[in-house]
């Protein structure tokens, strides 16, 4: 494994590069030496971690070390490879140095209580395994010929559950058809008479009936385990598992929410709904003008914030502007260390880092010019990240992802397809960001081989992302804009984008304004002197709100991406003069309106046949107008009597006279 400490050291500018062939073992001495000047350490191993932390620990004030895989990544591969290596070193270095902020936790907890549910003998048996461990129940859907326990050591009853809502630790279950057996039962458990309805609350649901799964995305509901009864090393694994779920647990708050920012609904018409349509594990419901997201039930896909326009729902495992700080120093040390042509792969660990440790092991190891950098999940990647990799002067972006998904990936294609118009009509071509679908390491070798990486950027950005997910995102946008090597103005987006403008029929608009209420970003308002509509597109996230709310439905959306409208002011839509108060003056309404009310009342309507002073009560603000009222004493019950209703029998007599 060749290794490059100059070009490391160009790229980690500043930094102190000692290298080693057996650091872990002969030369751990350097290791010691280096820990005890006290600075932060990074190892480039991951394998003797815990040695290191060991030997670190030694110390009595050792440095915070952090360790990051160079062998699997950039060293072992085949031998033209590992000699351009360096740079890519250097990158996965600096990305390693990037500190990474705590995110918040959720407490889960389960006192054992257990659900088992199948269809046979084969539920009986793993009830069995897990009794003394766990308080047991068997739940046995549509049984036949079930032979009694000679010791009741737990319940058996029957019944299908209908539905089932929870997540570990809280679990509650619907069952039809449920009924519990006789105890006088001799050959086979006869059962008593069925009911529908039965609640039943518990802490885990074993699942090995083999019918459809209790829950979407089953795979990331927390307590609930699914096995299939026909393969019994699977059932195994599930009682392993299902006999450690007790006690107390932490998970991750994924994400992190901010209710104000929702654009979902406004006065009960309902807006975006994006997060909603692409949650897998079922973590997200309205709740009023914004939606809510269950924390215990969120598994962490991190979809709802890829596409959010508000950003109201962000990812906090790390923040998108944590994950763009590791894109800035990957791809910045990559280019100091002569690095050229950059394919930046992004992967989760579970999935992608095996692949990547059996490609370098067993095969020609990863191509010198990609950048492995690791995140939770590949779908919580957003436009965000996408823009600024390319402006940092990423050539290509890949992303590496199951064969088979866990989950629905529609919400990482959605953003993958509103890249692609951008990066195009930007100047960077066709096809820079795609997905890698494949279980399979050689495969994922092949795939990336193949690839043709563009130059990257003639002008890499350096702009350095802080704050929340919507600023980030303009700002990585505008700095691609920057960095582009044909830059343009607009850039056309697909249905659904969350940028764009708005289209306004002037003639039909009555200056309502009920759009700038329902507007969730302030991206419409009005004046309070004169009557007028204007429009910042900047802030418009296309959540359509405006033009569901609209009555004369004279409002069209348009999704786009104007790079001007950063630094534009917000323009006029339409504008009119104000009508006052024939009384006592005062601005109350639109002029044409006004006037076009006054006319068509004026001799049709009852109240304003014959009366030229009623109808100057139409031209009035609301206080003139109660006064007007009171003093004329206008009786607005006083309408001519209506004419009698006419029946059948009232046009065959008339018809009856006639003749």
């Amino acid at each position: 494994m060749p290794l490059d400490a100059d070009a490391v050291r160009r790229g980690c500018r500043g930094a102190q590069v000692t290298t080693a062939h057996h650091l872990c073992r002969a030369e751990i001495g350097k290791f010691r030496a280096a820990v005890a000047d006290g600075e932060p350490i990074i190892v480039g191993c991951t394998q003797e971690a815990p040695l290191f932390s060991e030997v670190a620990g030694e110390q009595e004030n050792f440095p915070p070390l952090t360790f990051v895989n160079l062998r699997e990544t950039a060293g072992w591969a085949d031998a033209a490879d590992a000699a351009d290596a360096g740079p890519k070193m250097a990158a996965l270095i600096a990305a390693a140095s990037e500190p990474v902020p705590d995110y918040p936790l959720v407490s889960l907890s389960s006192e054992g209580v257990t659900l088992v549910y199948g269809r046979d003998e084969r539920a009986i048996e793993a009830a069995k395994l897990l009794a003394g461990h766990l308080d047991v129940t068997v739940l046995i859907t549509r049984p036949k010929d079930l032979a009694p326990l000679r010791v009741t050591e737990f319940p058996i009853v029957k019944g299908t559950i209908r539905s089932a809502q929870g997540h570990l630790g809280a679990f509650e279950l619907t069952v039809d058809d449920y009924a519990a057996p006789a105890p006088s039962s001799r050959g086979a458990l006869s059962f008593g008479a069925p009911r529908n309805g039965a609640v039943s609350r518990c802490d885990l649901i074993v699942d090995l009936s083999g019918g459809t799964p209790l829950f979407p995305a089953h795979e990331l509901r927390d307590g609930y385990l699914r096995a299939d009864p026909e393969d019994a090393a699977s059932v195994l694994r599930a009682v392993l598992e299902a006999r450690d779920l007790v006690g107390g647990f932490d998970k991750p708050r994924y994400i992190t929410f901010t209710e104000d920012l929702c654009a979902h609904a406004r006065s009960k018409i309902v807006g975006c709904r994006r997060c909603l349509d692409l949650c897998p594990a079922g973590a997200i419901a309205p709740a009023g003008d914004h939606v809510a997201i269950d924390p215990n039930i969120c598994a962490g896909c991190g979809q709802c914030a890829a596409v959010c326009p508000t950003g109201a729902a962000a990812y906090a495992l790390p923040p998108a502007d944590t994950l763009m700080r590791k894109l800035r120093a990957m791809l910045t040390a990559y280019a100091h260390a002569g690095g050229a042509r950059a394919i930046v792969l992004l992967h989760d660990e579970p999935h992608g880092g095996p692949l990547i440790d059996a490609l370098a092991r067993h095969g020609d190891g990863l191509p010198a010019n990609v950048l492995p950098l690791a995140v939770n999940e590949v779908t919580q990647v957003g436009l965000e990240a996408v823009a600024a990799a390319f402006a940092y002067g990423a050539g290509a972006i890949r992303l590496l992802i199951r064969a088979k998904p866990h989950h629905d990936v529609a919400g990482l294609r959605k953003t993958i397809a509103l890249a692609e118009p951008i990066l195009a009509d930007l100047g960077f071509g066709t096809g820079r960001v795609a997905t890698i679908e494949t279980d399979d390491p050689f495969a994922l070798g092949d795939t990336l081989r193949a690839i043709d990486p563009a130059d990257g950027t003639p002008r890499p950005a350096t702009f350095r992302p802080i704050g929340a997910k919507r600023d980030v995102l303009r700002l990585a946008l505008r700095e691609l804009h920057h960095a582009a090597p044909a830059p343009v103005d607009i850039v056309a987006l697909p249905e659904g984008a969350p940028f764009g403008t708005i289209g306004l029929n002037v003639e039909g608009c009555t200056l309502c304004l009920s759009c700038v209420s329902a507007c969730p970003t302030g991206a419409l308002s009005d004046d309070q002197e004169r009557p007028v509509l204007r429009f910042a597109e900047d802030a418009c996230v296309q959540c359509g709100l405006c033009k569901a709310t609209c009555p004369e439905k004279v409002i069209t959306l348009t999704p786009q991406l104007d790079f001007r409208a950063a630094t534009a002011p917000a323009r006029v839509l339409k504008e009119e003069e104000p009508f006052c108060c024939i009384r006592c003056a005062k601005p109350f309404g639109v002029k044409s309106s006004v006037e076009r009310v006054a006319a068509r009342l004026e001799g049709k309507h009852w109240m304003f046949q014959n009366s030229a002073k009623r109808l100057d009560v139409i031209k009035m603000c609301a206080d003139c107008r109660v006064i007007v009222m009171t003093e004329e004493n206008f009786d607005p019950f006083g309408a001519p009597a209506r004419p009698k209703p006419r029946t059948t029998e009232d046009y065959l007599r008339e018809r009856a006279e006639e003749s």
